[in-house]
C-alpha cells in the first residue's frame, strides 16, 4: 500500500459506517505536485474531510477532484415509495441482504442508480438501494392515520366481501379521504384507493400523550404481532427483526426511533431496574469489544416481549429465566419523557 492510499484509508475510517456515510476514493494519478483523485464521496463535507487531510500531509501538492462524484446535490430528487411495502437492500439486486423496509407514502434523496435500482438516502439518513420501478415521483399527500393492525385488507368498497385491492403494513402512515359508516376511505401513492375499517386506523392526532397511556398502548401494539416471523430487516408484519420490531411498535404511538438496536441504545435515556413497560433492554455479545446484538421491549420488570431469531418470531421471555439473554444484558433505555 502506498503513503498516499494509507492517508485515503485513515481519512474515510471517519466515515466507515456505511449505514450513514459514503466515502469511496481512490487516487489515480500521485506526483510531486498533483493529486489526481477519483471515486464517489456522499457530500461536499466528506470530500473537504479527504482533502483537508491530504492538505496536511502533501501540502505543495494541488489536489484535482472534478473526477470525484458527490452524490449529495443542492436541489435533491426525492422519490416516494409506490407499492404497498419495499424493501432497502445492500446492493443493486435482490441477492443482496435486506437492511431494512420502507411503507407506502416514505419519501427517500435519490443519489444515484445502478440498471433497474437506485441509491437512496432515508429522512434518518440511512443508506441502500431499493428497486426503482417501486418509487415514484408524486409527493404523498399529508398523513391522518396510521395503520394499527399488522395486516391490513384494503377493499374496493366499504363492506367485508369487497373485492381486495392490496394489503396495508401496520405502521403505514395514510391519508383519509372519506368515511361510510366504519369504513374510512385511503388514497395511497402509486394510485392505490381501498377502504379499512375505522377500527385498523390510528388518527395521528389521537395517539396518547400520557407516559402510563404510551406504555398501555406500546404493550397492546407489540402483543398484536405475537407469532409474526423473524426476519432478518424486517419491521413490518410480514416479518421482523429485534430493532424493526420496538421500532415499528414505538412508530404506532408518534415516537420515532432509529432504525438498529446499537443506536437505539445510543439515543435512548438509559434507565435501571425496576423497568417500566415500553423500556427497551439490550443485550450484547463479546468478540473483541462489547456490541448490541439484540433488543426487546420489557412489558414491567425483566418480562419482555421481543423478535427472536432463536424462537423465530415475536414472543414474550423472562430475561432472568432464559441463560443467553440474562448473561447477555447489557443495559436498558427509555424514550419516555415522563418516568414513574
Amino acid at each position: 500500500m502506498t503513503n498516499i492510499d494509507q492517508s485515503l484509508n485513515e481519512v474515510c475510517q471517519q466515515f466507515a459506517d456505511g449505514r450513514f456515510h459514503l466515502c469511496d476514493i481512490q487516487a489515480v494519478s500521485v506526483t510531486s505536485r498533483r493529486i489526481t483523485l477519483t471515486g464517489s464521496a456522499l457530500d461536499e463535507a466528506t470530500l473537504t474531510a479527504v482533502t483537508d487531510h491530504l492538505y496536511t500531509q502533501y501540502p505543495h501538492a494541488e489536489i484535482d477532484t472534478t473526477a470525484v462524484t458527490i452524490l449529495r446535490q443542492p436541489n435533491p430528487t426525492h422519490l416516494t415509495i409506490s407499492v404497498p411495502i419495499t424493501d432497502l437492500r445492500a446492493g443493486p439486486g435482490w441477492a443482496s441482504e435486506q437492511y431494512s423496509q420502507l411503507f407506502n407514502g416514505e419519501m427517500v434523496e435519490f443519489l444515484r442508480e445502478d440498471g433497474r435500482w437506485a441509491f437512496a438516502r432515508q429522512a434518518d439518513g440511512y443508506l441502500g438501494w431499493m428497486y426503482r420501478p417501486y418509487l415514484g415521483l408524486d409527493a404523498p399527500p399529508e398523513a391522518t392515520h396510521l395503520v394499527c393492525e399488522p395486516i391490513g385488507l384494503l377493499q374496493q368498497a366499504p363492506q367485508a366481501d369487497a373485492p381486495l385491492v392490496s394489503r396495508l403494513l401496520g405502521g403505514t402512515a395514510v391519508a383519509v379521504s372519506r368515511s361510510v359508516g366504519e369504513w374510512l376511505c385511503l388514497e395511497l401513492c402509486g394510485g392505490l384507493t381501498g377502504w379499512l375499517p375505522a377500527n385498523q386506523l390510528r388518527a395521528r392526532s389521537s395517539v396518547p400523550q400520557d407516559a402510563d397511556a404510551i406504555r398501555q398502548q406500546l404493550i397492546a401494539d407489540a402483543r398484536q404481532f405475537t407469532g409474526i416471523p423473524y426476519l432478518w430487516g424486517g419491521r413490518s408484519g410480514y416479518g421482523l427483526d429485534c430493532s424493526g420490531f420496538v421500532q415499528l411498535v414505538y412508530r404506532l404511538s408518534g415516537i420515532t426511533l432509529p432504525r438498529d438496536a446499537d443506536l437505539q441504545m445510543t439515543d435512548g435515556r438509559a434507565v435501571e431496574p425496576p423497568f417500566q413497560p415500553g423500556d427497551l433492554l439490550f443485550f450484547g455479545e463479546d468478540g473483541g469489544h462489547r456490541r448490541i446484538s439484540h433488543v426487546g421491549m420489557s412489558l414491567g420488570g425483566w418480562q419482555m416481549i421481543h423478535s427472536s431469531r432463536s424462537r423465530n418470531g415475536v414472543y414474550e421471555d423472562d430475561v432472568q429465566a432464559v441463560d443467553h439473554l440474562r448473561e447477555s444484558f447489557v443495559g436498558a433505555v427509555s424514550y419516555l419523557e415522563i418516568r414513574d
